[in-house]
């Protein structure tokens, strides 16, 4: 959902010119009268933060499930979902908190988190 990651707010859900508008607060988009939940904003290391620590799969387990899975249902593991040589080099390095450190796409770093020191 456009929303994920960003402030709380209005935000749109499908087509921006007339697709159905949503309020996010609280963590999660709402309809604008309130009366029932428009959809999901959590990022993918939320939802694996939350697959370890509240549901209590390990962490490999659970970046398989955010990464290889989705690749495979989408029809692209031949170049996604895995660290494999002849892949796309999509990588995203984290903290033992799963907290985004460094994010690379195509082998290029496109982005670092405040304060770390990178070379490529």
């Amino acid at each position: 959902m456009r929303a994920a990651g960003m402030p709380e707010g209005e935000s749109v859900l499908g087509n921006i010119d007339n697709g159905l508008k949503v309020i996010v607060e609280d963590g999660v988009a709402k309809l604008p009268d309130r009366s029932s939940f428009a959809g999901s904003v959590a990022t993918a290391d939320r939802l694996v933060r939350n697959m370890v620590n509240m549901g209590g799969v390990p962490l490999l387990e659970a970046v398989r499930m955010i990464s290889h899975n989705p690749a495979r249902i989408m029809g692209v593991a031949d170049r996604k979902g895995s660290l494999v040589a002849g892949k796309d080099a999509d990588v995203v390095i984290f903290d033992q908190d799963v907290n985004i450190k460094t994010t690379i796409v195509n082998g290029k770093i496109v982005y670092e988190a405040a304060g770390l020191l990178m070379t490529q």
